[in-house]
């Protein structure tokens, strides 16, 4: 069975016989591309400019289209835009209801576009106002993260390699290491977007306009940063939509590792989390589940997958355009949805969590510091390979005697190494460890609230 098409292609063109209602559905895109209506009308207010400035249409043409054109605007801002049978996307939509309103004017305002380079306008237009957008949730999530850092600066904490006990740090710090991936994603995307802002319109189908449209004054009007080189390419060019799907997997990857680490030092109960992020058990009272953390965790798998299926749908594609590319805007829009989702509960997160300190501190043992007792000896001109040495053995000789490190006695460790003294006792200070620590970088407090610093200045820049 066939049904009516759509009017683009109605009987008398090219196609004698309906279309099957079932690839009528399987071939629409409106039902997503819609989100698109408002750069769609403002690619079309600047071609109705551009065909006039070179004369195909007369100046009197190209109000009538502009003010259509604004009505249609208006419809989709309050709500009121039909959507009719044979609305394929969200170009003939707007071309449809455009010449409902202006009558047969409207028909000239596709001459010389195609819908090839209509969409790939579209597309670019969306994703840096999106792009945009998200770089000022980026902002807000950084200096929420240096704000609660600062606020904390005097917390210590247990820091940990391969989840074992290492080196006493700030809480600030540890939660600067997590702000500090976060800007250089938000760098990342800043340079994304000048690739995106580049206009494609003008190109046609694939061979370029056959009406010397001005594309200069296309970008000038669209407001892009130049005009792509290539009309092939341009057309199927999908580069700046494969980029957003890698950056916003690797971002949300590094929401992952900062949702991880949260979840497990709230079980340590050194980090208490708000109730507006967790949920409870259906069965169980006393749960209060990290459910929030454990999305974000969980998201960045699905961001994962949908970057690689996009690569894989491009990988295989001739030159120039092929429907295949249709399949761009659903990962599309649901990352970009997903993203700034995930900001907003990350931001809400660290602006609610509370560091416990004397829990913090409980995670602290003396063990953390056996680096600080070879150093000692370091500052005594012994070789560091040799106090290396002869810190593990200190280390070895306490769990012998099942006893903390710090409690041997100043003859034990002299019948390790002689020469051990009395301000051996210094060693066992927390607080000296850390302020040590105070190269760029580092966990001392000066250094800590300079990265605290940087990242606020930084997202002022966003």
């Amino acid at each position: 069975m066939s049904g009516a098409r759509g009017g683009l292609f109605g009987a008398g063109g090219r196609f004698k016989g309906g279309t099957d209602p079932i690839m009528e559905k399987f071939n629409e895109s409106l039902s997503f591309d819609k989100r698109m209506w408002a750069q769609d009308i403002k690619g079309s207010v600047a071609y109705a400019k551009a065909i006039g400035k070179v004369g195909i249409i007369t100046q009197e043409e190209v109000t009538q289209l502009v003010d259509g054109l604004e009505k249609v605007r208006q419809e989709w801002a309050n709500g009121t835009f039909e959507i009719k049978a044979g609305d394929e996307d969200i170009h003939t939509a707007n071309e449809r209801r455009l010449t409902e309103l202006v009558g047969a004017v409207g028909g000239k305002l596709h001459t010389g576009r195609s819908r090839n380079d209509q969409v790939a306008t579209d597309t670019r237009l969306w994703t840096v106002d999106a792009e945009r957008d998200i770089l000022k949730d980026m902002a807000t999530l950084l200096e929420a993260g240096a704000t609660v850092a600062k606020e904390h600066i005097d917390i210590l904490m247990a820091g940990y390699t391969h989840l074992q006990p290492a080196q006493p740090i700030r809480f600030s710090h540890w939660l600067m290491s997590h702000m500090a991936p976060l800007m250089r994603d938000a760098q990342r995307l800043k340079e994304m977007i000048p690739r995106a802002n580049q206009c494609p319109l003008g190109s046609g189908a694939l061979a370029g306009n056959a009406f010397g449209v001005d594309r200069e004054f296309l970008a000038n009007e669209l407001e892009f940063d130049g005009v792509t080189s290539n009309s092939l390419d341009s057309v199927c060019d999908r580069d700046f939509v494969v980029e957003f799907l890698m950056w916003h997997a690797l971002m949300l990857t590094h929401i992952s590792q900062f949702a991880e680490d949260v979840i497990i030092n709230n079980l340590l109960k050194g980090i208490y989390i708000d109730d507006a992020y967790a949920t409870g058990s259906s069965l169980m009272p006393q749960k209060k589940n990290p459910d929030a953390l454990e999305l974000l965790r969980g998201k960045a798998g699905i961001a994962l997958g949908r970057a690689v299926g996009m690569t894989a749908t491009l990988k295989g594609l001739p030159r120039a355009y092929n429907k295949d590319l249709q399949e761009d805007k659903v990962p599309l829009f649901h990352s970009v949805d997903t993203v700034k989702d995930c900001l907003a509960i990350c931001t809400g997160v660290i602006c609610t969590m509370k560091p416990k300190k004397e829990y913090l501190m409980k995670a602290l043992s003396p063990e953390m510091l056996a680096t600080d007792l070879a150093d000692y000896l370091v500052r005594k001109g012994v070789p560091f390979r040799e106090t290396h040495h002869i810190s593990g053995a200190c280390v070895r000789l306490a769990e012998d005697e099942e006893v903390g490190i710090d409690t041997l006695t100043l003859e034990q460790l002299q019948k390790i190494d002689s020469r051990f003294e009395a301000d051996v006792k210094d060693v066992w200070d927390y607080e000296v460890s850390v302020e040590r620590k105070c190269s760029i970088g580092g966990t001392g407090k000066a250094s800590v609230l300079k990265q605290i610093d940087d990242i606020i200045a930084f997202a002022k820049t966003l």
